[in-house]
């Protein structure tokens, strides 16, 4: 029989709507792999008018768009983070790392 285990979700909000969460921040690590908002929507199975919307959303929230996008042309279209979109990634893996050790701590309550 497996042992107890606390689960739960992080998420950052900005007037009541989600404004990074565990899903969008892999979003913005597959934009960043692949160059692109197609690519990255495909390697999660996600259509791309929910990715492009959920980047709409992050980059209308912040401060500095997290992404910027460049149509395309003789190369081709892309997508990338920027600085901003970088710092939001980092401070939100930073949190939900020290999230998933307090849980993990909080078990020890349980048992």
């Amino acid at each position: 029989m497996e042992p107890f285990k606390w689960r739960g979700r992080v998420w950052i909000e900005k007037d009541g709507r989600t404004f990074l969460g565990y899903g969008r921040a892999i979003l913005l690590e597959r934009i960043r792999e692949y160059g692109s908002i197609t690519q990255a929507a495909k390697s999660m199975g996600m259509g791309y008018r929910h990715a492009w919307h959920l980047v709409d959303s992050m980059n209308k929230s912040a401060p500095k768009p997290l992404v910027v996008t460049q149509r395309g042309g003789k190369r081709g279209g892309g997508a990338r983070l920027t600085g901003e979109g970088e710092l939001a990634l980092r401070h939100f893996w930073d949190f939900y790392r020290r999230f998933q050790g307090f849980l993990e701590d909080e078990l020890t309550h349980l048992t």
